[in-house]
């Protein structure tokens, strides 16, 4: 990465360690540093010795053109592959076009004979045949079994999940079994803690289907389910077998879900990659205008930082809850509001926003920065303000409960 977190010349997360007045710490997603004398775009390099981060196949260049004219091949080329370094747990993440056409990269990671594919009433109509073509296709002795949920993110909840157990019970799903998890952010949440919980942990796949899943959700092991008094409260850590990204499905995605994906690729420019935030200014209309290029080139980038802080610290100990920029904020924006009333990514615009806004009044950051964030969040098409409903009794109610971020 071009500039990283924990370096003098880095944009940064900053935790103000609490005073002898028993002034409460600032959660670490909160705030946003930046020292005056390290602008955004002044060049940084940071030597990792433990990083453990790598990448393969169809590696990008650091910072592409992006050329609207690309032509188009006739073969599908490899997969790129960024692999989450966890030693033994190990797993890579694909990337590319048409992926659900080639079976062997999901059936490499098929335990047992019984598959179980999660997927919502959304999703299923589009990829569940392609993705079952896929699992079973020169392998019939692979039995596949469907369960086809809600969509939305009000049905992340114990009722629902209930409905993936029951489908797994009814079928006789073994220890051998795979789950995979065939949708977003709230599928593939749900199916990974169904798999941690089921016998006791059972293999899964995550095959994201939206931008917010592909960059950020179905990386890096948590999954869970809501609570009434906040998100992702009830959940585990749990690592998939593998992340199978095909670029094809952001096809079919409506462009508002679009949109609140952008909003966690944002993320990663301001926490610790400075190069792809000014890259992201750059080519913010690409992205909207679904260029292939470019978002191949912001999914790989995305997930590349994903995998390197989470294979540093798996279970956010300290250097993951950077990931959480805009979160706190976000999620009770989420909680308050109504879970499904905005989207996660719209609400983490919104919370990053009221981060950059904090840090900037407590000096941390001149008023540049803050004009940037603004500017790249409104071009995203995202909120920069919280609903007017929301007041400061319910952030400080719902944040209360949250603690750390989930």
């Amino acid at each position: 990465m071009a500039s990283s977190i924990f370096t003098n010349n880095s944009l940064s997360l900053s935790l103000p360690a609490a005073n002898n007045h028993n002034q409460k710490a600032i959660p670490r997603d909160f705030l946003v540093r930046l020292p005056k004398s390290a602008p955004l775009s002044s060049p940084c390099h940071l030597e990792l010795k433990s990083s453990r981060l790598k990448v393969s196949a169809t590696a990008s260049p650091a910072t592409p053109v992006m050329d609207q004219s690309s032509t188009k091949t006739t073969s599908a080329p490899p997969p790129t592959t960024v692999e989450v370094d966890l030693g033994t747990r190990s797993y890579p993440i694909y990337i590319g076009p048409g992926l659900l056409d080639q079976p062997d990269l999901l059936q490499r990671h098929v335990h047992g004979k019984k598959v179980l594919v999660v997927t919502n009433t959304t999703v299923a109509p589009l990829y569940l045949d392609k993705t079952i073509s896929a699992l079973t296709a020169g392998n019939p002795n692979v039995t596949v079994e469907s369960v086809i949920l809600p969509d939305g993110e009000k049905y992340k909840d114990m009722e629902t999940l209930m409905k993936v157990f029951d489908k797994a019970i009814e079928t006789r799903m073994d220890r051998k079994c795979t789950f995979v998890a065939l949708g977003g952010g709230v599928i593939g949440d749900m199916c990974g803690y169904a798999a941690a919980s089921y016998l006791r942990g059972v293999n899964f796949i995550q095959i994201p289907t939206t931008v917010m899943a592909q960059v950020d959700s179905s990386v890096g092991g948590k999954t869970g389910i809501n609570h009434r008094l906040g998100k992702n409260l009830i959940g585990a850590f749990y690592q998939p077998q593998c992340v199978l990204i095909d670029t094809d499905t952001l096809n079919t995605l409506p462009d508002r879900e679009l949109a609140s994906g952008l909003a966690e690729v944002i993320k990663y420019g301001l926490i610790r990659d400075a190069e792809f935030f000014e890259w992201q200014e750059k080519n913010m209309q690409a992205l909207l205008s679904r260029d292939p290029g470019a978002f191949a080139y912001a999914i790989k980038r995305s997930c590349e930082n994903k995998a390197e802080v989470v294979s540093q610290d798996e279970k956010e100990s300290g250097l993951r809850a950077t990931l959480n920029l805009g979160h706190t904020f976000g999620h009770a924006i989420e909680t308050g509001f109504g879970y499904g009333q905005w989207l996660h990514g719209e609400a983490v615009a919104a919370g990053t926003v009221m981060a950059v806004d904090m840090s900037y009044r407590l000096g941390w950051i001149d008023d540049s920065l803050v004009k940037r964030v603004h500017i790249i969040l409104k071009q995203a098409n995202l909120p920069t303000a919280p609903p007017e409903t929301m007041t400061v009794e319910m952030f400080q109610s719902v944040m209360a409960v949250r603690g750390m971020n989930a």
